[in-house]
């Protein structure tokens, strides 16, 4: 490695969550391939890419948020178990493929590709890391590579929440704790909710240790005062919660669908898939349980153009794109960060968050992106290095003290897309349950019999899973809509039921058991948060 002339620093934060989906009681939850594609096109590219980088001694660092649903569903036997059957079934589905195919080269190619990738993914999540993802994360932050932060217990949505206090609190308590919980130690940052920000959120960050959050970039633009370098270095609020902003140039060329790098011609088409092309009859077993057609991950065509006439993938041709993609961001920085500098007396930092499954999953390339681009920072004489929040922090502590904008990512930047017409009744159960768990919190102080306490603790389950904020944006975009819808009905009425059966003293133990089983989450929690 040549070295620097540091003028700047690039920090990358990868969001990576997904809500709690776990029905013991059916293997028919098509939602719960959710996570099964996730691990296959987004984690486990992660960890391989990460794994590269190790192995050639790139000194690399990345920030990703862990979300506390997606730790517990990466740590639940059941949900392993499920995994290795559907990527089982994939590898049956991709050997028929190479017989259906073999009188197209290409074709054929593509489908011995996909049996090799998903047999990967089978002898990775088995041999090398025993069905446990998260000590692979965590193997790559004690080394120093990576920085893992929390978020909100169930990612509920603070801007919201926060009519209840406790229930922020109780948010924020809950993920710190599963934080601690899989990795020994302390978060110093939190990937708020959809970057929900609230002041009156600031004293639990506090209280619990949390030391920098992730914002919108209007969150610091419009902070008071203006911040004197906009979103290029972080503010301080008056609690003392440190704000990273995000950059709007480096969001636009990654995230854009039409000027960003995902909209590339040679990138694999997402929405061209054998699940809903090839013959009803041979592709029924690899479907949705009711017949209907799903996407099956195997996809053979490129981006091509913007009609419906694709041509097949190649995936060199979508590496060479990833390596030119790689070369324009690295030389867009560098001039970013020399205009920036001049202006400046702190380096600035270019803090760029994206959800974590923009990388594999939506943009099937972007894990192999990110590997390009980590090595060419580290090896070409660039001005900048890659960083840290915390790092950043340590380097330079003084740091203008303004209070951030209310503020989220979500469209137009403030509340709407979880409080609209089509998802605000829910809002009036949520508050109510919140207010209840707080009366229950507050009549039960310390309380000592073993069935009341396990029956408050599933109280807190149940409110936190309906809290989650994925049901409300479900409900808002219009996918998948009924079931999210069921899960918040079955979460307050869980919660209700119970509530009665406590103030009652009546509670049923084998319904608080049949609860736990379902909604097995938060083995540690304790309902006394709420008082």
């Amino acid at each position: 490695m040549k070295m620097k002339n540091v003028k700047g620093y690039v920090s990358f934060i990868l969001h990576a969550h997904l809500p709690f989906i776990h029905h013991p009681e059916s293997e028919d939850y098509l939602e719960e391939q959710w996570l099964y594609e996730a691990i296959s096109e987004t984690y486990i590219p992660l960890l391989l890419n990460f794994k590269k980088l190790e192995e050639e001694k790139v000194d690399f660092r990345l920030t990703m948020s862990l979300t506390p649903p997606l730790l517990s569903m990466l740590d639940n036997k059941l949900l392993q178990e499920r995994y290795i059957k559907y990527l089982e079934k994939h590898i049956e589905l991709s050997k028929k493929e190479i017989a259906r195919t073999k009188y197209d080269d290409r074709l054929n190619k593509l489908a011995y590709y996909y049996f090799d990738r998903y047999s990967n993914d089978l002898h990775v999540f088995k041999d090398i890391y025993n069905c446990n993802l998260i000590e692979g994360f965590k193997h790559f932050q004690d080394a120093g590579y990576l920085e893992i932060i929390t978020c909100g217990a169930t990612h509920g949505y603070f801007p919201i929440l926060y009519v209840t206090e406790q229930t922020v609190k109780a948010q924020i308590a809950v993920g710190v704790q599963t934080y601690e919980k899989y990795f020994g130690r302390k978060p110093r940052g939190i990937w708020l909710p959809e970057c929900g920000y609230v002041p009156e959120a600031d004293k639990y960050l506090k209280e619990f240790g949390i030391e920098y959050i992730i914002t919108e970039s209007h969150g610091v633009l419009y902070a008071d005062p203006a911040p004197i370098y906009g979103t290029f270095a972080p503010i301080v609020s008056p609690e003392g919660v440190i704000a990273f902003g995000r950059d709007i140039e480096t969001s636009r060329q990654v995230w854009s669908s039409i000027n960003g790098y995902p909209g590339d011609y040679n990138y694999r088409e997402f929405y061209r898939d054998i699940g809903y092309e090839t013959d009803y009859e041979y592709i029924k077993p690899y479907i949705a349980s009711n017949g209907a057609r799903v996407h099956t991950g195997i996809k053979y065509y490129r981006i091509t153009s913007k009609d419906d006439n694709k041509d097949l993938y190649n995936p060199r041709w979508a590496m060479d794109s990833a390596e030119k993609h790689a070369g324009h961001f690295l030389d867009s920085r560098v001039k970013q960060i020399n205009d920036l500098a001049e202006c400046m007396d702190v380096p600035p930092i270019i803090t760029c968050p994206y959800d974590a499954e923009l990388y594999g999953h939506w943009w099937y390339e972007g894990p192999y992106w990110l590997y390009i681009l980590f090595k060419k920072i580290y090896y070409d004489n660039c001005n900048f290095k890659l960083i840290t929040p915390g790092e950043y922090i340590d380097k330079y502590p003084n740091i203008q003290i303004c209070s951030p904008c209310r503020s989220s990512w979500g469209a137009r930047g403030y509340s709407e897309v979880w409080l609209n017409p089509t998802n605000d009744y829910a809002h009036r159960h949520l508050h109510k349950a919140g207010n209840r768990m707080v009366e229950l919190a507050n009549r039960f102080p310390n309380e000592q019999n073993p069935l009341r306490r396990k029956a408050l603790n599933q109280c807190a389950r149940e409110l936190l899973l309906a809290q989650s904020s994925d049901w409300l944006f479900i409900i808002t975009n219009g996918t998948m809509v009924d079931y999210a819808k069921k899960r918040l009905k079955d979460h307050i009425g869980r919660f209700t039921k119970l509530y009665y059966e406590l103030i009652n003293d009546k509670v049923n133990e084998s319904f608080v058991d049949e609860l736990y089983k379902k909604d097995k989450i938060f083995d540690e929690i304790n309902y006394e948060i709420y008082k």
